[in-house]
Protein backbone atom coordinates (compact mmCIF):
# COMPACT_ATOMS: atom_id res chain seq x y z
CA UNK A 1 0.00 0.00 0.00
CA UNK A 2 2.79 2.44 0.90
CA UNK A 3 4.52 1.81 -2.46
CA UNK A 4 1.30 2.68 -4.28
CA UNK A 5 1.15 6.04 -2.53
CA UNK A 6 4.80 6.68 -3.32
CA UNK A 7 4.23 5.79 -6.99
CA UNK A 8 1.26 8.19 -7.14
CA UNK A 9 3.28 10.99 -5.55
CA UNK A 10 6.13 10.45 -8.01
CA UNK A 11 3.71 10.46 -10.94
CA UNK A 12 2.10 13.70 -9.72
CA UNK A 13 5.49 15.34 -9.23
CA UNK A 14 6.48 14.32 -12.75
CA UNK A 15 3.30 15.85 -14.15
CA UNK A 16 4.07 19.16 -12.48
CA UNK A 17 7.67 19.16 -13.72
CA UNK A 18 7.00 18.19 -17.33
CA UNK A 19 6.38 21.06 -19.71
CA UNK A 20 5.15 20.71 -23.27
CA UNK A 21 7.86 21.43 -25.80
CA UNK A 22 8.20 20.70 -29.47
CA UNK A 23 10.68 17.99 -30.33
CA UNK A 24 13.15 20.69 -31.36
CA UNK A 25 12.74 22.51 -28.03
CA UNK A 26 11.40 25.66 -29.69
CA UNK A 27 8.08 26.23 -27.92
CA UNK A 28 7.80 29.60 -26.25
CA UNK A 29 6.30 29.80 -22.80
CA UNK A 30 3.72 32.55 -22.35
CA UNK A 31 5.13 35.38 -20.26
CA UNK A 32 8.71 34.19 -20.55
CA UNK A 33 9.89 36.76 -23.09
CA UNK A 34 9.21 39.86 -20.91
CA UNK A 35 11.12 38.31 -18.01
CA UNK A 36 13.89 37.34 -20.42
CA UNK A 37 14.07 40.92 -21.68
CA UNK A 38 14.40 42.16 -18.10
CA UNK A 39 17.23 39.68 -17.45
CA UNK A 40 18.94 40.64 -20.72
CA UNK A 41 18.78 44.31 -19.69
CA UNK A 42 20.44 43.45 -16.39
CA UNK A 43 23.04 40.91 -17.53
CA UNK A 44 23.65 41.03 -21.28
CA UNK A 45 23.27 44.50 -22.74
CA UNK A 46 26.73 45.65 -21.71
CA UNK A 47 28.10 43.43 -24.51
CA UNK A 48 25.20 42.25 -26.71
CA UNK A 49 22.68 44.20 -28.73
CA UNK A 50 19.64 42.79 -26.96
CA UNK A 51 17.11 44.59 -29.18
CA UNK A 52 17.05 44.90 -32.96
CA UNK A 53 18.57 48.12 -34.34
CA UNK A 54 20.36 48.90 -31.05
CA UNK A 55 24.11 48.34 -31.02
CA UNK A 56 25.85 46.37 -28.30
CA UNK A 57 29.02 47.50 -26.57
CA UNK A 58 31.22 44.76 -28.02
CA UNK A 59 31.80 43.93 -31.67
CA UNK A 60 32.65 40.38 -30.60
CA UNK A 61 29.31 39.70 -28.90
CA UNK A 62 26.64 38.79 -31.47
CA UNK A 63 23.31 40.62 -31.39
CA UNK A 64 20.46 38.61 -29.92
CA UNK A 65 18.49 38.91 -33.17
CA UNK A 66 21.38 37.34 -35.09
CA UNK A 67 21.52 34.50 -32.55
CA UNK A 68 17.77 33.97 -32.87
CA UNK A 69 18.02 33.74 -36.66
CA UNK A 70 20.89 31.27 -36.79
CA UNK A 71 19.93 27.90 -38.27
CA UNK A 72 19.56 25.37 -35.49
CA UNK A 73 18.86 27.89 -32.72
CA UNK A 74 16.17 26.44 -30.48
CA UNK A 75 15.02 27.02 -26.91
CA UNK A 76 16.89 23.89 -25.92
CA UNK A 77 20.15 24.90 -27.63
CA UNK A 78 20.00 28.34 -26.01
CA UNK A 79 19.32 26.92 -22.55
CA UNK A 80 22.24 24.52 -22.89
CA UNK A 81 24.48 27.36 -24.08
CA UNK A 82 23.42 29.59 -21.18
CA UNK A 83 24.19 26.88 -18.63
CA UNK A 84 27.68 26.21 -20.07
CA UNK A 85 30.71 28.35 -19.25
CA UNK A 86 32.35 30.10 -22.19
CA UNK A 87 35.74 31.71 -22.53
CA UNK A 88 34.55 35.12 -23.71
CA UNK A 89 31.48 35.43 -21.48
CA UNK A 90 31.14 35.99 -17.75
CA UNK A 91 30.27 32.85 -15.82
CA UNK A 92 26.80 33.73 -14.60
CA UNK A 93 24.89 31.38 -12.35
CA UNK A 94 21.60 31.12 -14.21
CA UNK A 95 18.65 29.24 -12.76
CA UNK A 96 16.69 26.99 -15.14
CA UNK A 97 13.70 29.36 -15.21
CA UNK A 98 16.00 32.30 -15.97
CA UNK A 99 17.67 30.38 -18.81
CA UNK A 100 14.23 29.55 -20.17
CA UNK A 101 13.11 33.18 -19.97
CA UNK A 102 16.27 34.39 -21.74
CA UNK A 103 15.86 31.72 -24.43
CA UNK A 104 12.24 32.73 -24.94
CA UNK A 105 13.19 36.39 -25.25
CA UNK A 106 15.97 35.65 -27.76
CA UNK A 107 13.64 33.48 -29.84
CA UNK A 108 11.00 36.23 -29.78
CA UNK A 109 13.45 38.28 -31.88
CA UNK A 110 13.44 35.71 -34.69
CA UNK A 111 12.27 37.21 -37.97
CA UNK A 112 9.88 35.30 -40.14
CA UNK A 113 11.31 34.17 -43.47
Amino acid sequence: MRLDILAILIALAALFLVRGHNADGSKLVAGGAPEGHRLAEAWCKSCHAIQPQIAGMSDQAPPFAAIANRPGTTALSLKVFLKTSHQNMPNLVIAPDQAEALANYILSLRTMD
